[in-house]
């Protein structure tokens, strides 16, 4: 008699889940081993990468924003580039430009830095407007148009741009509709006591090891086709409506404290976009998901509202004149609006 064979459309995925989640995992305890005492930078970073976001960092120098990202590429099966925003940097530094073959008889384009998959945009408010606007429009459309053509930009897109808070002379702020172009807008602190030890002992070990100051080859790469997996994953997973209901309502309140709160309406000059709220469920997914879960927990939501808001949701004058600042506002708004 001939058995039925096994059902691997069920067991398949399951195996599927579990290697992609457990990669991820591995990932995160890797970078948590270099990147020592910035948990919160580690974790917004896989974030992105699962949410298919961009990430705009702000801290003082020296907190290790360029190793992280520089530590992520690593590990991926992509190029990464890095790209000093200063004030004389033009467009064509940073999108590539045509040069003339007179040979050939013809102009070709010769890519720049944003033709990598993984970008860091280190200062990102020392480059002028024209410049903030080419990188911006590139995160939004994936494409970059110069002359008369236009080219596709990789299909694994990751920037990660960083402020100085310290300096305020000589830089150009992002406006706020650029800014909303980032799905999280982080600020990272500095190291505790214990991690700043840490720090010290890995500092060492590598002044010794044999090579210098360069980190050991990394045998092991995720391969990117894992990763557009795992983004699948992400989005497959459960929200339940009422906490889908819970979102938007965070998002809305924003954009209409009033039906809470008559002196937090009278702070807010604007609230969220719709790319707030897609960008809070997309955050929320990939919380979850790295955290083992297949469903969204009203936890995953507010963990990640903060850095998914503070860029989107703008003080009044009044507001800024008694020190509210957009983080001060997502707080108030996630007191006000009910748990489900």
């Amino acid at each position: 008699m001939n058995l039925p064979p096994p059902l691997p459309n069920e067991a398949e995925p399951a195996r599927s889940a579990s290697r992609l989640h457990a990669q991820f995992t591995a990932l995160r305890d890797w970078l948590a081993s270099r990147i020592v005492g910035q948990s919160a930078l580690v974790e917004r970073l896989l974030i992105a990468l699962l949410a298919d976001g961009h990430l705009l960092v702000e801290g003082a120098p020296g907190l290790a924003k360029t190793t992280a990202i520089r530590a992520l590429a690593s590990r991926l099966d992509a190029d990464f580039a890095r790209v000093q925003f200063t004030p004389d940097l033009l467009p064509a530094d940073l999108t590539g430009t045509e040069i003339w073959r007179p040979q050939e008889g013809r102009f070709e384009f010769v890519p720049g830095p944003i033709f990598h998959p993984i970008l860091l945009a280190d200062e990102i408010n020392r480059a002028p407007a024209k410049v903030q606007s080419a990188l911006l429009e590139a995160m939004g459309e994936r494409q970059v148009t110069v002359g008369r053509h236009t080219y596709a930009l990789p299909q694994l897109f990751l920037v990660m741009a960083t402020q100085n808070p310290i300096e305020q002379e000589g830089t150009f702020p992002l406006p706020e509709a650029q800014l909303d172009r980032f799905l999280m807008h982080v600020r990272i602190g500095y190291p505790e006591a214990d991690a700043e030890a840490e720090i010290l002992r890995l500092a060492r070990e590598r002044a010794r090891s044999a090579d210098g100051q360069r980190e050991p080859a990394v045998a092991e790469k995720i391969p990117l086709s894992d990763v557009f997996q795992a983004r699948q994953e992400v989005l497959e997973l459960h929200l339940a409506p009422q906490l889908e209901r819970y979102l938007i309502e965070l998002v809305l309140a924003s954009r209409d404290a009033g039906r809470y709160d008559a002196e937090l309406a009278r702070r807010i000059a604007w609230g969220a976009s719709p790319r707030g709220s897609i960008a809070l469920e997309r955050c929320a997914r990939a919380r979850a998901w790295l955290a083992g879960r297949d469903y969204v927990t009203p936890d995953d939501v507010r963990a990640v509202a903060p850095d998914v808001l503070r860029h989107r949701v703008l003080p009044s004058y009044e507001a800024t004149a008694e020190g509210w600042d957009g983080e001060r506002l997502v707080a108030a708004l996630l007191e006000k609006i009910p748990l489900p």
